[in-house]
């Protein structure tokens, strides 16, 4: 680079044989400094970088299954005495009122077993039957149907993994009643909150 300074300087003052005068030094002095700041300088602009998280939580799939249907068992109307038939969603009892009369044989509460991420809360939709009745071809009757837990709809899913929800409820029956099965499909939904 230097050699480069030095037939610059050659040229300007247009002579083969260079007499080093303080000029001349001068000169030279500032070709190679102009040179040197030139390829020495740094960038003027500035740049900052900062890292950052992404991250997301998955939870076991939540899974919930019915194992036992709500059964109301079977039962007698009174001819001229309306009544009701009642299964406790906490205990699976079974009770009549008015006219009624239950009759021996199976019944019991509707059980619903849940599976998922332990600790986690889960709200529970009862979704009644259609219209809310039950149906035997042409007839009817009213039902309502409830959650256990005093029918809390919020749960805790245990250390386990898993949950337990039973569903009860009561019918009405008219005095008088049509005899057969009545029926009808209800739905439990649980997610997670």
């Amino acid at each position: 680079m230097l050699s480069t300074h030095i037939e610059a300087v050659k040229r300007i003052w247009g002579s083969s044989s260079i007499k080093w005068g303080t000029k001349m030094r001068l000169t030279l002095c500032l070709a190679a400094l102009a040179a040197s700041v030139a390829t020495a300088s740094p960038a003027l602009a500035q740049s900052a970088t900062a890292a950052g998280e992404a991250r997301g939580t998955i939870l076991q799939s939540l899974t919930l299954t019915k194992t036992a249907d709500l059964d109301f068992g079977t039962v007698a109307p009174d001819v001229n005495d309306p009544g009701s038939v009642s299964v406790n969603a906490n205990t699976g009892v079974r009770s009549t009122s008015g006219g009624v009369v239950a009759l021996p044989g199976p019944f019991g509460r509707a059980r619903f077993e849940g599976y998922g991420e332990a600790g986690q809360l889960v709200q529970l939709t009862l979704n009644q039957p259609a219209g809310g009745v039950l149906t035997n071809g042409g007839n009817s009757i009213t039902a309502v149907l409830n959650l256990d837990a005093s029918g809390a709809t919020m749960r805790t899913i245990g250390v386990a993994g898993n949950f337990v929800v039973h569903v009860g409820g009561d019918f009405g029956i008219g005095a008088n009643q049509p005899n057969g099965l009545y029926a009808a499909q209800f739905d439990l939904t649980a997610d997670y909150q």
